[in-house]
């Protein structure tokens, strides 16, 4: 699929030669690792014949190259496909429901650059205090269709993700409208079906209402992100984990404007609009999974744990 524009910028060089490193990334190697992967997948009666390539490679990537993590996390993002209808249907971003919070609710967009380590930052800020449930969960499934588009596009690969959040706008409305169980199979999804290796989580612009936030979601983190999460009290704190001119402008850096970047993370959207129309085969199909197929209840541990999928 050729698309208009490229909005990540791939790291090169010594960083790029840092990320093998610690994504235990071997080039002489890696493709036969992909091979493997592939014919795994057609082996399982429940999932897909096949994928794209890069996809697959970004969740090598994401498993440090081990077949097993691998071979989890793929079911895993399959099965939540199936699972998760209110993320994964109607991902049309020409909808006037998703066109909304694109155009006046919130933004999201991955910048541009990455970090001398290695890693993209996201930042996240509300710009309309109010959205009903629906616009949350539509919210979630904005934050998935960009992790998607980064599937394909992150084609060297980056050490991990870190995420700025801003909490100018989060108000006391927002979180009584939060709904647990839409927060929790979010929570799953990026956890334990996406490759993502989430490093940091900073909060900036805070307020009391974020650490009623943060006890909300807790519960639905794994520890070690828990230990993950930064707040700062001023901007100039974030600059120690983040480079000030890779920020956008009303953060203090050079890579353009939050409504500049959310504008080319809208259109990228739409350019991937066929491809979020058509993978209706991108799913687990659990009449035919081997062995017992996967109880939703039981896999968001609506008894309040979670269940990893058996694998073979």
């Amino acid at each position: 699929m050729k698309l208009k524009t490229d909005l990540l910028v791939q790291p090169s060089g010594e960083i790029s030669k840092k990320i093998r490193e610690e994504l235990k990334e071997d080039v002489n190697t890696r493709y036969k690792d992909l091979a493997a992967i592939k014919e795994w997948l057609r082996k399982q009666p429940h999932l897909p014949d096949e994928w794209e390539d890069m996809p697959l490679l970004t969740f090598l990537r994401g498993s440090s190259f081990s077949l097993e993590k691998c071979k989890r996390k793929l079911d895993m993002y399959f099965t939540m496909r199936a699972a998760c209808p209110e993320f994964f249907t109607n991902r049309d971003a020409t909808s006037p429901e998703l066109r909304e919070i694109l155009k006046g609710k919130l933004q999201g967009p991955p910048l541009p650059g990455v970090t001398p380590n290695g890693r993209r930052v996201t930042i996240c800020r509300g710009v309309h205090p109010s959205l009903d449930g629906q616009q949350i969960t539509d919210t979630l499934k904005l934050a998935l269709m960009v992790g998607d588009v980064r599937l394909m596009e992150e084609v060297q690969g980056v050490a991990g993700d870190i995420y700025v959040l801003d909490a100018a706008v989060l108000g006391p409305s927002l979180l009584a409208r939060l709904s647990p169980t839409i927060v929790k199979k979010f929570m799953i999804c990026v956890q334990e079906a996406y490759p993502v290796k989430l490093k940091e989580v900073h909060i900036i612009n805070t307020s009391p209402i974020v650490e009623r936030f943060l006890t909300f979601v807790k519960p639905f983190l794994k520890e070690k992100i828990r230990k993950r999460i930064f707040i700062h009290k001023e901007l100039k704190d974030l600059y120690k984990y983040v480079p000030q001119e890779m920020m956008p402008e009303e953060y203090g850096g050079q890579c353009g404007t939050m409504e500049e970047l959310q504008d080319q993370w809208t259109q990228k959207l739409i350019e991937y609009r066929d491809w979020f129309k058509a993978p209706g085969s991108i799913k687990a199909n659990e009449s035919l999974r081997p062995g017992k197929p996967a109880n939703y209840d039981e896999l968001f541990g609506i008894d309040g744990s979670f269940r990893q999928l058996s694998i073979d």
